[in-house]
């Protein structure tokens, strides 16, 4: 057996009376790349924190090369050569690249003054290492979330580390840059080096890791070797249960609901011309920077066209007046719900009846009866589990966080529903849900359209995916005669 960077056990963490976490276990071998799985709520994040100094253990023991360790901070794990890409991304958006990639640890000259074009070299040749294309001069707002989840890896790498954490690190990113880092991490791993992976895309972790740890309810449940498990088993480790893969019947589309007309922005999409059918499901697939995000953003009227139109229900709908396309039937779930989805110190109801508050007045008051039917009829719809609507949406795991931003959308009764990779970071469970929630929502007569940098899901999920490429839809074809390595092909 390789040897034990790293080895954990019986990590436990409570806060106040509520156990987050109660036997953490997990042994990271040199060399090696380790699957740390579990749902939403499983106490990952939680033994993440302790291993990064986010969070100080209650009880347990953590050997770092044989050696135990109780770190007090972050800044203390990187002394001890432990790095992690969080999954909450914390850019500054008004620094550069190169200035948040080495923040705290700039390159100065005589000691005293930071050396930006020294730093700013260094940053463009770790990007350029990981072939990541990124100016490392450009400030961090100009950047899409995808380049922001890039640059949050690429500052993970710039550290000499001998334990890398990777929690959800390619939540934003399309399968191209996925293969790009898949590559260093590979690189990284034949240098000795070990790798603790977490993801919910199960597909990921059969390709890169060698071996697997599942958490549930906060306890250790099983480890191995990732060769020796297949899919329907970790799938049931990780759930508690097995989950049946539901036979999807194809289905007919009716009329048209949205229909865009040679919608064009300069520099995002370029003679966009698409129809969305009461009843389906019609997905995009793109590779990042391909104008899928850039084009939700305009339909939903979040920036405005330079050509083209929209139109929902026959009737053109107004250009860059999101509130406007709220009340003609438009929805959007957007890509990033920590930043653009939710109001985080808000309470659960808020978040649900926020864009319905308009509807749910009279004469500029809320009324609270008609606010708090509809927030239990939402909660009791899409399965959210919460012990009280009061309470901050920020407490909830991610999961629920997601189901209550679809929630704040069905609430204004949208006859079409946008959605930017809306199972994006959530565990296996809770995406079933999503889909469930999506079937439901067509099956009674409205239409969604859907964005996924996963070609599994858009498969699984749609019934017509347009293809999107340098700005402009390529091809549209049917999605239950099309395979992943079609879509790639298509995209690429």
């Amino acid at each position: 057996m390789a040897e034990l960077l790293l080895d954990a056990q019986g990590v436990g963490k409570r806060f106040n009376e509520v156990a987050a976490l109660i036997d953490g276990r997990l042994q990271l071998a040199r060399g090696s790349v380790h699957a740390l799985c579990g749902g939403n709520g499983a106490g990952k994040s939680t033994f993440l924190g302790i291993l990064m100094g986010l969070l100080r253990r209650d009880t347990g023991e953590i050997l770092l090369k044989g050696r135990p360790v109780d770190f007090h901070s972050p800044a203390e794990a990187l002394r001890h050569h432990i790095a992690i890409i969080t999954q909450e991304l914390s850019p500054i958006p008004g620094m550069s690249v190169a200035e948040n990639l080495y923040l705290g640890r700039e390159p100065r000259r005589a000691g005293l003054c930071v050396d930006t074009r020294a730093m700013e070299r260094q940053a463009q040749a770790v990007l350029d290492r990981l072939q990541f294309q990124v100016d490392a001069r450009a400030r961090m707002r100009e950047l899409s979330l995808a380049q922001v989840q890039l640059v949050e890896i690429a500052k993970a790498f710039s550290h000499d580390c001998d334990v890398m954490i990777m929690d959800e690190p390619t939540s934003a990113i399309g399968e191209n840059e996925t293969g790009l880092l898949f590559r260093a991490i590979r690189s990284v791993a034949a240098q000795g080096r070990g790798i603790i992976y977490v993801s919910h895309r199960l597909s990921e972790i059969f390709q890169i890791a060698d071996h697997y740890t599942v958490f549930r309810d906060g306890r250790f449940v099983q480890s191995g070797a990732i060769g020796e498990i297949d899919r329907a088993t970790l799938v049931k480790a990780i759930v508690g249960r097995s989950l049946q893969h539901q036979q999807r019947i194809p289905r007919q589309g009716g009329t048209p609901v949205l229909a865009s007309q040679g919608l064009s922005r300069t520099a995002e999409f370029e003679d966009v011309s698409l129809q969305v059918h009461a009843g389906e499901v019609v997905g995009i697939y793109g590779l990042m920077g391909s104008g899928r995000s850039e084009y939700l953003n305009c339909l939903y009227g979040l920036t405005r066209p330079e050509r083209g139109s929209t139109r929902l229900l026959g009737q053109k709908l107004p250009e860059g007046r999101p509130a406007a396309s709220i009340a003609a039937g438009l929805a959007l779930v957007t890509e990033d719900r920590k930043n653009s989805g939710l109001v985080l110190c808000a309470s659960v109801q808020d978040n649900i009846a926020l864009a319905a508050y308009r509807r749910l007045s009279q004469l500029a008051l809320i009324r609270r009866k008609p606010v708090q039917h509809l927030v239990q009829q939402m909660i009791q719809r899409l399965q959210i589990k919460v012990s009280s609507t009061q309470l901050p949406v920020s407490s909830m795991s991610g999961g629920n966080q997601q189901k209550v931003v679809l929630a704040r959308c069905l609430s204004t009764q949208p006859r079409c529903l946008l959605c930017d990779e809306p199972t994006r970071g959530i565990d296996e469970g809770a995406k079933r849900e999503v889909y469930q929630l999506i079937d439901r929502f067509v099956a009674d007569g409205g239409a969604a359209l859907v964005v996924s940098s996963e070609a599994q899901e858009i498969l699984d999920l749609c019934d017509r995916i347009a293809i999107f490429k340098s700005g402009r839809i390529v091809d549209i074809v049917d999605a239950h005669a099309t395979t992943q390595e079609e879509l790639l092909h298509l995209a690429s």
